[in-house]
């Protein structure tokens, strides 16, 4: 049974939403209430269900708006738990803390289940599904938290909340050292990056399929969705070959991607809505910056140019 029939939802798009423009960032400057509200209203002609990463100040606007403003999109909310263990393998030299640090971030991962607790209960009309992480256990990780962990997460959360819970990962470790999660949460939710796996465009539907498959036979009785699916738009060539991204390739998968989705009944939130210039390098071409449908101004890229034709 696919997750809307498992859940009594209407099928519908989905999509990640971070909407940190130029000069915010989570920690810094967070996005206004007339910022989420204008982004809100683009999206909405598209979209109905919504990906938030984090119950912080951004999650809290977006509630706000949401429901101030009568908008018809429901959210699943995150929380973004933090390193509560060193990963040495981390292969761009992050996932190394001091103990101390390890401390503080495991109170406030312990803070940030509860306030997703909290919230989920204070707004179950708005909030239909949670999550207790995001990539968080996949070996290359810099912010490693131990798999038992996660376990004690997600029971915590189904122990005190009603939505359905998940966890959001990278397709791999779902295969093998998540199979005691599995157990635990209500559906499973994967990450699929054909571009970051050195495929080609004409390679990546068939490659995601290959993924959701491998994932879904291994948990036939698990509704397994899809939390991250998307194809970069520029590249300085680290970790993707700048000969594959563009926004005609990104248009290919987009549209590949939702005929697939819609045909089978899967709930895939493309990642991601608005270009994020804080992340990653400095470098104007890093790769993290550039998996928006809409550059980080709002102006749509060509996949919902083509859409709206």
């Amino acid at each position: 049974m696919n997750f809307f029939e498992r859940f009594g939802l209407p099928s519908a798009r989905a999509i990640c939403y971070s909407g940190f423009r130029d000069g915010q960032k989570p920690g810094g400057l967070y996005p206004s209430y007339d910022e989420v509200k204008e982004d809100l209203l683009l999206l909405q002609r598209h979209w109905k269900y919504l990906r938030l990463y984090d119950c912080d100040e951004h999650a809290w606007t977006v509630i706000d708006v949401i429901r101030n403003e009568q908008l018809d999109l429901k959210l699943m909310l995150g929380a973004y738990i933090e390193a509560e263990m060193n990963n040495f393998g981390c292969p761009w030299g992050g996932g190394v803390y001091e103990e101390k640090q390890l401390e503080i971030n495991r109170k406030r991962n312990d803070e940030k289940i509860q306030r997703l607790i909290e919230w989920a209960n204070e707004y179950p009309e708005t909030i239909f599904s949670l999550s207790v992480g995001n990539e968080a256990c996949v070996d290359w990780s810099g912010n490693y938290v131990p798999v038992n962990r996660v376990v004690e997460f997600a029971k915590k959360v189904k122990q005190h909340a009603k939505q359905p819970v998940t966890f959001c990962e990278n397709y791999v470790p779902w295969l093998n050292k998540l199979k005691p999660l599995a157990e635990v949460v209500d559906f499973i939710s994967i990450h699929t990056y054909p571009v970051w796996e050195y495929k080609h465009i004409h390679e990546a539907i068939d490659y995601t399929q290959s993924n959701y498959g491998a994932v879904a036979g291994l948990y036939p009785d698990k509704a397994v969705v899809i939390t991250e699916a998307g194809w970069a738009t520029n590249s300085n060539g680290r970790g993707i070959n700048p000969e594959n991204v563009s926004e005609h390739n990104q248009c290919i998968y987009y549209e590949d991607l939702m005929h697939w989705s819609e045909k089978n009944k899967v709930l895939t939130f493309f990642f991601e809505a608005f270009d994020e210039n804080w992340k990653g390098s400095p470098d104007l071409n890093e790769p993290e910056k550039h998996w928006g449908l809409f550059y980080s101004d709002r102006k749509p890229k060509i996949s919902l140019i083509e859409q709206d034709r």
